[in-house]
């Protein structure tokens, strides 16, 4: 199902990993990416993983609320992870469909196949995986309570529903995606509900995790505080 590329090593003396989770829109994933470029390790995108199989399933005319059927296309889905000047792109059936699968109808789709226990476990065993040998920052919505639970670093990351329709609409905006901030708002809402409380593995902050309201923060103030907590976690 899955192919990884480039994924192997930093050359470091140590390996550490950093768990960043929270719900949609928060902001930990751009969080991420920033940190991984400025502390020379590597960024994994769970939610990408996700987002790829809702992709397949929505362009092959599976619906992705019919569990039984997105299971039975499984082995079926060709992703390819691929570590591209330091960024994760994303690949299904050789198609670079890395922006593509930022739209809020991947997005729900990505919730609607997140809750499929054979989904969850397949792509966890992969993520926990690509975490082996190497340092790395990974985000989504339970690394540290499931994912990579021994994790040197957890983080959970979070802001106001309005914030994170804001800035996901700005995110549309930049690749192009036409957007209604209401209807952006309502779906980040039902989003949150549907990952805290679906069965397998909801989203909640692992009990070690600290905690980060970046509803009235910047870009840098955020970077700066994750990378003290890292530096301070792991004695950088």
């Amino acid at each position: 199902m899955f192919r990884l590329y480039g994924l192997k090593g930093d050359g470091g003396f140590m390996f550490y990993s950093v768990a960043v989770d929270g719900p949609a829109g928060s902001g930990k994933s751009t969080i991420s990416k920033i940190v991984a470029k400025e502390l020379n390790i590597v960024y994994i995108d769970t939610g990408a993983m996700y987002r790829a199989v809702a992709f397949y399933c929505i362009k092959n005319g599976i619906d992705t609320k019919e569990q039984k059927a997105v299971i039975a296309v499984l082995d079926d889905i060709k992703i390819d992870i691929k570590l591209e000047n330091n960024t994760q792109k994303t690949y299904v059936s050789g198609e670079n469909v890395t922006d593509k699968i930022r739209s809020q109808e991947i997005g729900a789709g990505a919730s609607d196949v997140g809750v499929i226990a054979e989904v969850r476990k397949k792509l966890v065993d992969i993520q926990r995986d690509m975490a082996k040998g190497m340092s790395v920052i990974m985000d989504g919505r339970d690394i540290g309570t499931n994912v990579l639970k021994n994790a040197d670093v957890k983080i959970y990351i979070s802001a106001s529903a309005d914030e994170r329709a804001k800035r996901r609409c700005e995110e549309l905006k930049n690749i192009g995606v036409e957007h209604d901030f209401e209807l952006v708002k309502n779906k980040i809402i039902q989003r949150d509900k549907n990952d805290m409380t679906r069965e397998n593995n909801p989203l909640k902050k692992a009990e070690d995790a600290i905690y980060i309201d970046t509803t009235f923060m910047g870009i840098d103030e955020v970077k700066n505080t994750v990378i003290k907590i890292i530096k301070e976690k792991v004695g950088l």
